[in-house]
Order: structure tokens, then sequence, then C-alpha cells
């Protein structure tokens, strides 16, 4: 039985002008979440620039989205990292009980090995009390968690439930599914491919661009899971170019940019990443024109 079907999108953290969190925005940005068809939603993964919050901050924004969201929607948190007894730690000792997963993210930096990140994994399944959906992104990681390692991890570790894939790499990604057992979820975590994931038979997509067009990207996927492939790509060739912009200068610049189109956040971000160009910000506001028109 698939548990993670469907769309989820790993939540920005809105700040102000002046980069301290904008907590009114994080409200009003899941409560468009959740009028807009999204099936669950990821806290404190990358697009939330995680790694520029402090501990504090990452609790508070926690405890925003859980009072928020009021048990509507399924919740993910993100803990990962390339320290994996500070991973393992942060397992043990965080209240969890308001999350079904945990999404942790293979060690980037350090360049394991294949055996290594089997290790931190093996590691990472003893430390958690939730089912851990792994997290291959080697465009951020620097190394790619290879079919065989993903298979090995689900045959091995009956807590690990899914991968997020994000290698943008679609025949990994079959690959997966050819050889992974049959409950293991496999979930797109890149927006430009995901639609040809679930046709493959992924079970659904964690998403950036789905945070600003959650009626139309939910809908695509659940085109895709149908199998309707004539209404699904039709949709996907009109948000192809959306898709496109908002990572163009890096994620969440183009997301946030998007955001603000919709006055729902504004477009701050934490160095070192830098807010969406004037001209990059103008294009997406004239694509959405455009699509609502």
């Amino acid at each position: 039985m698939r548990q993670w079907k469907g769309t989820g999108v790993a939540l920005v953290t809105p700040f102000k002008i002046d980069k301290s969190i904008d907590f009114e925005a994080l409200i009003k940005l899941v409560e468009f979440q959740i009028d807009n068809g999204i099936d669950y939603l990821v806290v404190l993964g990358t697009t939330a620039e995680s790694v520029a919050l402090t501990d504090l901050e990452k609790d508070q924004v926690i405890d925003c989205v859980v009072k928020t969201n009021k048990k509507r929607l399924p919740l993910v948190l993100g803990i990962g990292g390339n320290n994996t007894g500070l991973v393992c730690q942060e397992l043990q000792t965080r209240d969890l009980s308001d999350f079904s997963a945990v999404l942790s993210v293979s060690p980037f930096y350090n360049k394991p090995t294949q055996q290594g990140i089997y290790k931190h994994f093996e590691a990472v399944s003893k430390a958690s009390p939730l089912p851990v959906i792994l997290y291959n992104v080697p465009g951020r990681t620097a190394s790619n968690m290879g079919a065989e390692l993903i298979v090995k991890l689900a045959e091995d570790f009956k807590n690990i439930v899914a991968v997020k894939e994000a290698s943008g790499d679609l025949v990994q990604g079959m690959e997966i599914l050819r050889s992974a057992p049959d409950d293991f979820d496999v979930i797109s975590g890149d927006d430009m491919t995901a639609l040809s994931l679930v046709l493959a038979g992924g079970s659904g997509v964690i998403s950036v661009i789905g945070e600003g067009m959650p009626a139309e990207f939910s809908q695509l996927i659940n085109f895709g899971l149908e199998s309707n492939v004539e209404k699904a790509f039709s949709l996907q060739f009109k948000l192809m170019p959306i898709i496109e912009m908002i990572f163009e200068e890096g994620n969440p610049a183009g997301i946030k940019s998007l955001l603000s189109h919709l006055n729902i956040a504004g477009l701050a971000t934490r160095l070192p990443l830098l807010e969406a160009s004037l001209d990059l910000n103008e294009r997406i506001g004239e694509f959405l024109e455009d699509f609502n028109s």
C-alpha cells in the first residue's frame, strides 16, 4: 500500500525584509496548500533554507506549521546532514509526535562511498522512531545514491519506506521501481520529470512548483496516477516554462518570487542565497498573468 501517494510540497521559510521569519506568511502558505489539494507537507527541507536557520528558529517553524495544520494533512520533517551522530541524536531527542515520517538527505560535502551512505542510513534507521524517506539529490550532495544502494536499504530496513528521487535520471528511477519491494514508495523530487516517473509507477512527488501552483500541479500528478496521459502532458507542457524559471537562479529564490506575485510571501532569502533578480521576477509575474488570463 502506498502511503506517500500524490503531491507533497517542500515548504519555504518566508522572511521579512529584515530577514526575520514571517510567521503570518507561513500560516497563509500552509492554508494555501491545504485549500488547493496538496496531500502532505514537508517541513524544514532544502527549500526551507533550513541550513540558514538557528535551532530556535527551526523549533518556531515546526510549532507554527503544526498549529496551523491542525492535523489536516500528514507532515514530514526534514532531519538529515553529513554528521551521522548529530542526525541520530536529533532523531532520538526531538519531539516527533506530530509527524508521520522524516525526510533524510544523503550526506553532503563529505562525498562518502556507497557503503558509507549505506552505513549512515543504517544508523539513521536504527535511531528513527518514525518511517524514513531517503532523499537522493546529487546536484546538492555531490554524491549519487545508486539504484542498487536504495533497493538494498529498502530491503534491509523495514522503516525505510520511500525515496525522494531527485537525480532527474529517469533510468535510475525506473531501475528503483523495477527492483524495490512493492510497498516501497518512489517519490519524484524533480518537478520537470515527476510526471514521467509517476507514469512509470512512481507514487507521486515532493514538489517545489506545487507550492506556488498547488491546484494545477496536484491535478497534473493525479492525472498521471490515473494514467490519463493526454490530459497530464497537456498540463505539463503549460507548466514547463514556470518550472524552468523557478529554478533558473536557484531554489528557493524562484518559488519565493512566484509566491510574492500571489501575495502569500515575500522575496527575501538569507545569504548566501539571493532573492530573484528583477528580470526573473518580472518574467515569473508575466507567466502567472498569462496563465490565469
